[in-house]
């Protein structure tokens, strides 16, 4: 079927080909759901296609109003930032074509939904909670994961919840696991606040593996969302929100708006600069090295 509608979802790239092969059966998934839409599926780094050459392709395929949707949970750097700059970049290549942005599908009761469902087939409902998320440098961000954290404990009934980051700001996978091991807990599940698998998913499981080895602490692995079919009415309306003007990212506490202590030079910076040089250079459709890049 012929449209002339396009979705570019963006997704983050990894190394790691489960992760990507994730992404995209969920862009597969996207499509089927949409039948009427011209659906593409694009990295931001680490992987091809570039999500600017995922774009073309649309324009290609002859859509003239593009969604540009990241396919991202919270609305970190990436999706402040680089994939903002898709659009920017879309409009400049192709200024026939009207191209909208959409928000990361942020911290909503499906998601919610599809996380506690997680965790209650394992037999984790009702047990204390470890939520692992990506760190970014960006503290709305952060904010926005320990929120998600909180809203699932109450979902799944958890009597306490401790928060974990994978990277880059505290506390760390190993020092949450040690808090709640110093509470006295002796059994919790685990689930991560993490769209697909990849190195990062890989390093924390192996550092809860040592961490059960050396206390007796059983985790329980309620696993991540990966390509879960409920995702799609939740991307689907990401992108019906962005052609009606109504947009999500929070820009209040957001450190590309308020200069936070250390980020002051964040605050009104041009999109796509400053954040991931890699992401920079695969929209440009330059050579790159998927051995390299900061471990997703």
């Amino acid at each position: 079927m012929l449209t002339n509608d396009g979705l570019v979802l963006v997704a983050h790239g990894s190394s790691c080909a489960a992760g990507v092969a994730e992404a995209k059966a969920l862009g597969d998934a996207v499509a089927a759901g949409r039948p009427d839409l011209e659906v593409a599926l694009g990295f931001l780094e680490l992987a091809d296609p570039p999500a600017g050459a995922a774009l073309d392709a649309l324009v290609g395929r002859g859509c003239r109003r593009i969604t540009v949707q990241p396919l991202m949970l919270l609305a970190a750097g990436h999706g402040k930032s680089d994939v903002p700059a898709l659009v920017l970049e879309g409009r400049e290549r192709h200024p026939g074509v009207e191209f909208l942005f959409g928000s990361p599908l942020g911290v909503v009761p499906e998601l919610l939904a599809i996380a506690a469902a997680n965790v209650a087939a394992v037999g984790g409902a009702g047990l204390p909670l470890l939520v692992i998320a990506r760190g970014t440098s960006d503290p709305d961000a952060n904010a926005e994961a320990a929120r998600a954290a909180r809203l699932l404990a109450e979902w799944s009934g958890a009597r306490d919840v401790e928060l974990g980051f994978t990277g880059v700001t505290w506390p760390s996978v190993p020092d949450a696991l040690d808090r709640m091991a110093r509470l006295g807990h002796r059994r919790i599940a685990l689930f991560a606040w993490f769209l697909a698998t990849g190195k990062l998913i890989d390093r924390a499981r192996g550092q809860i593996a040592a961490f059960t080895s050396a206390t007796g602490v059983e985790v329980i692995d309620a696993g991540y969302f990966g390509p879960d079919p409920a995702l799609v009415p939740v991307i689907g309306q990401r992108r019906d929100e962005a052609v009606a003007g109504v947009h999500r990212t929070n820009c209040d506490t957001c450190s590309y708006r308020a200069e936070w202590p250390g980020l002051e030079g964040r605050a009104g910076q041009p999109r796509g600069v400053g954040h991931s040089a890699l992401a920079a250079e695969h929209r440009a459709g330059h050579s790159h090295s998927h051995a390299h890049g900061n471990g997703h």
